[in-house]
């Protein structure tokens, strides 16, 4: 199959090439071209030009040319018929096919997906306007400083609490409302929709289709923010929200705000800062940075990035050398976040943003507190010790020597010894301790945790979490004691040798990541035995659609371990189904 020659080139023709560009590099105009800096590969100097008459581009770093088309195919990583088919519903040209077919099937479900979440935008939209049952979710919106044109720039929502209220409304067919995330087929083999009682914030791509939705919960059940899974149209790692609002901004100032949460953006934007975007519910990634570094250069981070840890800290150091950006830290007054502090003292929110620190400084700082020249002499001491573990993860020998300096001069120390006690580069602790974790596994983390923090995995741990013999007698030995002494004292030999080495280890991973990874490892465990049942069964079309119903859920279940706002619940069902099997085996 396809496009007629004709056809293709009257999408070129009609096609903006500039606004397209736009959605991906800062451009600018000089004389007849448009240039900017190179989307395929880093640089400083804009050497990215193109030409709107002819609407053909080149780069005169790294030698890459052609047309709109071949730019949307290698930005977007598409073919060239789907190139061509994006390209021509934006310019509503009608194309034809030579062997006189339609569009392949992927190509169509992709446009039948995307008109399905602008449909249920719209109609979220109208039940917040007008609908009688949203006047929790109109008030709520007006607590939060929200007037009518703020609910309608960003086209909020409300999902009526309503079991199939969208469904009904929209009339889409199985395949849609599963394939979308709006909803699903339940046991009864009704549609029900995903989102129920939620102030519904729409998320859409960098160029302004819908794809997803965070939705806000106004009572106590169930958790307090919901978002949509991962779909054929969206990926949590490639989009992010208000994106498509804020990119114009984001392009004039050539800087670009992230932060944690959709009224967080909304924070911004009303505060006269409207180049705000947010993660959604995942932590930044890489994919985050090669879309940001085609708008700006410099990423001013509005949330406690201090909390992200040195192996984040290490990532950071890593996307400013890889992608010639600089990152800052807006410093937010304690227990404040962008939307409340929008609310409270704009001003105070633009000043974080216009003297946010560089992320190095900023840890230091954090590390430094109120430490002062009068403290003993043990105590600055100490502090400088952190301080400089901090330092020691830069990469640039400039920089460090620089920072060294500042913490010499703030804690009265000599800078000499300092330099001398600055851990040489390398030598730092994170990622020797990140590869002992991936090399053990979750059980034995789990087990480390529970014996120096059992409160933090206490009620997540569970017989059917543990594959191992060994393992799962520790955890048993734990479990029925009161202290680790007695549980090595109950344990058999090999177990209570497990428990001594774990008690004289540091546990190094987060607790919520490492319930996350043993649950969803003992989720895949099940599934593959499931799997190779319904394969040894004598009822194998029987057993396998069984499994499919079983699957979609516990898929859906362990996508949701790694979203904060999701993480409690996911993990509460999945050890539930877990204990049960386990329960049904015995």
């Amino acid at each position: 199959m396809g496009i007629l020659d004709e056809d293709v080139a009257r999408v070129r023709a009609e096609t903006d090439f500039v606004q397209i560009a736009s959605e991906h590099v800062a451009l600018k105009k000089v004389g007849n071209r448009w240039t900017g800096l190179c989307p395929f590969h880093a640089e400083k100097t804009p050497s990215f030009s193109i030409n709107p008459i002819e609407n053909l581009f080149h780069c005169f770093g790294c030698q890459v040319g052609g047309d709109v088309i071949t730019f949307v195919r290698e930005i977007e990583h598409v073919d060239f018929v789907e190139a061509v088919e994006r390209l021509a519903a934006r310019a509503n040209v009608q194309l034809r096919y030579d062997d006189s077919g339609s569009a392949s099937h992927d190509r169509q479900r992709r446009t039948r997906l995307l008109e399905a979440m602008e449909a249920a935008v719209a109609w979220y939209h109208e039940r917040l306007l007008t609908a009688p049952d949203a006047g929790p979710a109109r008030q709520y919106l007006r607590s939060r400083g929200y007037d009518g044109d703020v609910v309608r720039q960003f086209r909020i929502g409300w999902s009526p609490d309503d079991w199939d209220a969208l469904a009904r409304a929209l009339e889409l067919p199985d395949d849609i409302l599963t394939d979308t995330g709006l909803g699903f087929v339940n046991r009864r083999q009704r549609q029900q929709d995903a989102f129920r009682g939620r102030v519904m914030f729409p998320i859409f791509d960098a160029s302004d289709k819908a794809v997803a939705f965070g939705g806000r919960a106004l009572t106590g059940d169930g958790p307090k923010y919901k978002n949509s899974q991962e779909t054929p149209v969206y990926s949590k790692r490639r989009t992010l929200y208000g994106l498509n609002w804020a990119k114009a901004d984001v392009v004039q100032t050539g800087q670009v705000i992230v932060c944690e949460g959709y009224t967080d953006v909304i924070g911004f934007f009303r505060s006269g800062l409207p180049r705000a975007v947010a993660t959604c519910g995942t932590a930044l990634a890489d994919e985050h940075f090669r879309m940001l570094k085609n708008f700006a250069r410099r990423v001013v981070l509005a949330y406690d990035a201090d909390a992200a840890g040195q192996a984040a800290a290490e990532r950071f150091y890593e996307w400013e050398q890889l992608y010639e950006i600089d990152i800052g830290v807006a410093v937010l007054p304690a227990g404040s976040d962008p939307g409340e502090l929008a609310q409270r003292d704009p001003d105070a929110l633009r000043k974080a943003v216009d003297e946010a620190r560089p992320f190095l400084a900023f840890r230091i700082d954090r590390a430094l507190g109120t430490t002062s020249l009068r403290a003993p002499v043990e105590v600055r001491a100490r502090v400088a010790t952190k301080a400089l573990e901090m330092i020691a993860e830069h990469p640039s020998d400039v920089v460090r020597r620089e920072y060294v300096g500042q913490v010499a001069t703030r804690l009265g120390l000599e800078v000499e010894r300092l330099l001398a006690s600055l851990p040489a580069p390398g030598r730092k602790a994170t990622p020797v301790q990140v590869r002992r974790v991936e090399a053990e596994g979750p059980e034995i983390e789990a087990l480390r945790l529970a014996i120096h923090a059992p409160e933090t995995v206490a009620e997540h741990l569970d017989d059917a979490l543990f594959l191992d013999e060994l393992h799962l007698a520790a955890y048993r030995a734990l479990a029925s004691a009161e202290h680790l002494h007695d549980a090595i004292e109950r344990a058999d030999p090999g177990a209570a040798a497990l428990l001594q080495r774990l008690a004289v280890e540091d546990a190094l991973a987060e607790p919520e990541d490492v319930i996350a990874g043993l649950v969803k490892q003992a989720a895949d465990r099940a599934l593959a035995e499931l799997d190779r049942e319904a394969r040894e069964s004598e009822q194998v079309e029987e057993r396998f659609a069984e499994l499919a119903a079983v699957t979609g859920w516990v898929k859906l279940a362990t996508e949701q371990l790694w979203e904060p706002s999701e993480r409690a619940a996911a993990t509460e069902r999945l050890v539930a189904w877990l204990r049960e099997r386990a329960e049904e085996a015995v």
